[in-house]
């Protein structure tokens, strides 16, 4: 039986998560810079706020209102006011191309755009193609004909307040019924838009904390692109359930600057930021030569763990003043974390803790805990959740299905997909895995990506990739198949390095000597494997893989380079 928290109150609904701000009155909510200073704004203007941006969307009988942006406070105002007005939102992708954006405002036919101005050219192309856009919001502060500022829109809403002419109080939600359309990142095929009902979220937010806390007194970074689920709900709504601070970030540049600058005590990052900023303190602390040092020091914390004495803080300040000696969490998911890694940050006195889920499961499905960890695991299921695995195998491997009042309505305008991903009320994660005798859950790769070969054996490509990305001047990877014959499949893989660290590791030598040099090294990664998962043939690069916003390689568009290969 999990243990209720202290901070427990369950929301069903946005206006439920809205009353809850009241209670943390002038306790700051968001900061941000600007001009080089730092800006606060308090739970009681945010609420003030929200309600302004709903007034106003009530007056414009705006129905669906996409919004497309930067992390920043009015993006998070204008997705709780149209949710709060009782329209549906639609959270765009700021990394898509101006006619991929203009194809989603049509699928998702909206009749408002909040945006920031570098999407106005992708905004009007959309409207002269056919889209029957009412309202345009700019969150920048520009004056242009037939544009609303943001500012502009948040006094309209004031002015109906004060003539007493506000609707907000009057609004009843309906259940089970979309308020959220997300589009999928598409991995692995066109993206898919998913249609979630407020309960879908608040009730997942709601669970997060019997998994992991946070309170009025933690600080969390806004980093990720906040249109994704993941941010969104992790950083931002679970992050204002809990009365906590919003920072935003500045950029990808800036990481290290801000956690510093706002006191982060809490990080939501994918694996390859944590892997990445991990990697260039360590290469700092090798050509310090202080690398000998921190070793000796990291064996007297375990000795000194073992007697239950903690002065992990205290040893590693010096190392810890690089990025954030405040940060105490990282929550991380998308994808696997290398235990090293996450060894290395445990080392520091900074707890690690993985969740996993997707998009249309709003988004967690299980997660660990301080308590409930275990190597190579996902964690266990949310409280309100249940897992179960499809037609395993003999060593009990199959598809991850998830059930529980976060498994989204289906997909819109897509009742085909819809049958296939949902059954019986379970979602079919596309993802296998297995679980282990006390609950713990496993993911062994995706049921899209497996490859099999002739011999009927499964490939679960990740596995492999896994092993590739240990090496040092490997940056990512990528295993797939390449038809020999008609009967021999070949495993192959592209390999991207990192310049600096292939020079640091070999030496200044020719594409082709790295090639060769990386292919002993693949041979020895090979021998520790059965001979059918052996790699045969490598291509390598140093040109980054095309990825999603939240860092998933698009395995479907590299493979699809590499059959011309």
């Amino acid at each position: 039986m999990r243990k209720k928290p202290e901070y427990y109150e369950e929301v069903s609904n946005f206006r439920e998560l809205v009353k809850r701000y009241e209670k943390f009155g002038d306790n700051i909510a968001f900061k941000y810079k600007k001009e080089g200073e730092i800006k606060e704004i308090s739970y009681s203007q945010f609420v003030s706020d929200i309600k302004k941006a709903a007034e106003k969307v009530l007056a414009s009988d705006a129905r669906r209102v996409a919004v497309i942006g930067n992390n920043r406070y009015e993006w998070v105002v204008t997705y709780l006011g149209v949710v709060t007005a009782g329209s549906i939102i639609v959270p765009l992708d700021k990394a898509l191309t101006d006619k991929e954006i203009e194809k989603l405002l049509k699928r998702s036919e909206v009749d408002t755009v909040v945006y920031d101005e570098k999407y106005e050219n992708a905004v009007n192309e959309a409207i002269s193609q056919g889209c029957n856009i009412n309202h345009k919001i700019c969150m920048d502060n520009i004056d242009k004909a037939g544009v609303l500022k943001f500012e502009k829109m948040l006094q309209d809403g004031e002015d109906i307040i004060k003539a007493g002419k506000a609707k907000y109080d009057d609004v009843k939600l309906k259940e089970n019924e979309m308020y959220i359309m997300l589009f999928t990142s598409g991995t692995t095929s066109e993206p898919k838009a998913v249609m979630l009902s407020q309960e879908n979220i608040c009730k997942n937010v709601s669970a997060y904390q019997y998994n992991f806390m946070m309170t009025p007194e933690d600080t969390l970074l806004s980093f990720l692109p906040i249109h994704h689920t993941f941010e969104c709900s992790i950083t931002i709504i679970y992050g204002t359930y809990c009365g906590a601070t919003i920072a935003f970030c500045e950029g990808l540049r800036y990481i290290a600057d801000n956690l510093k600058e706002f006191k982060v005590t809490i990080f939501v990052a994918v694996p390859l930021v944590l892997e990445t900023m991990a990697k260039k303190i360590q290469k700092a602390i090798s050509d310090s030569g202080k690398k000998g040092l921190i070793d000796k020091m990291t064996k007297l914390s375990h000795g000194l763990l073992k007697c239950k004495i903690d002065v992990r803080k205290k040893l590693f300040k010096p190392v810890l003043k690089q990025f954030d000696e405040y940060l105490r969490v990282v929550l991380y998911g998308a994808a696997p974390m290398d235990k090293a890694t996450i060894e290395w940050y445990n080392d520091l006195g900074i707890e690690l803790i993985q969740g996993y889920g997707l998009t249309e499961s709003s988004p967690v499905l299980t997660a660990e805990a301080s308590d409930r960890k275990r190597a190579g695991s996902i964690g266990i299921p949310l409280k309100n959740v249940e897992i179960k695995i499809d037609h395993p195998d003999k060593d009990g491997v199959g598809e991850i299905l998830g059930k529980g009042p976060n498994i989204m309505l289906g997909y819109y305008e897509n009742e085909a997909a819809t049958k296939k991903a949902l059954e019986d009320g379970w979602l079919h994660t596309g993802d296998y895995g297995y679980i282990d005798s006390d609950g713990y859950i496993f993911v062994t790769g995706r049921k899209s990506d497996i490859i099999v070969l002739r011999n009927g054996k499964n490939i679960y490509p990740q596995e492999l990739e896994f092993l590739i990305n240990k090496l040092p001047y490997v940056d990512e990877s990528l295993v797939y198949s390449r038809d020999k014959s008609k009967t021999d499949t070949l495993l192959c893989a592209k390999i991207v390095y990192n310049e600096d660290n292939i020079k640091e590791h070999f030496g200044d030598k020719t594409v082709d000597e790295y090639k060769e040099l990386i292919w002993q090294d693949i041979k020895e990664i090979n021998k520790d494997l059965p001979t059918y998962k052996h790699i045969k043939e490598i291509i390598i690069t140093n040109e980054p893989m095309e990825k999603t916003t939240t860092q998933k390689v698009k395995r479907y568009v590299e493979i699809k380079k590499l059959e011309n290969v």
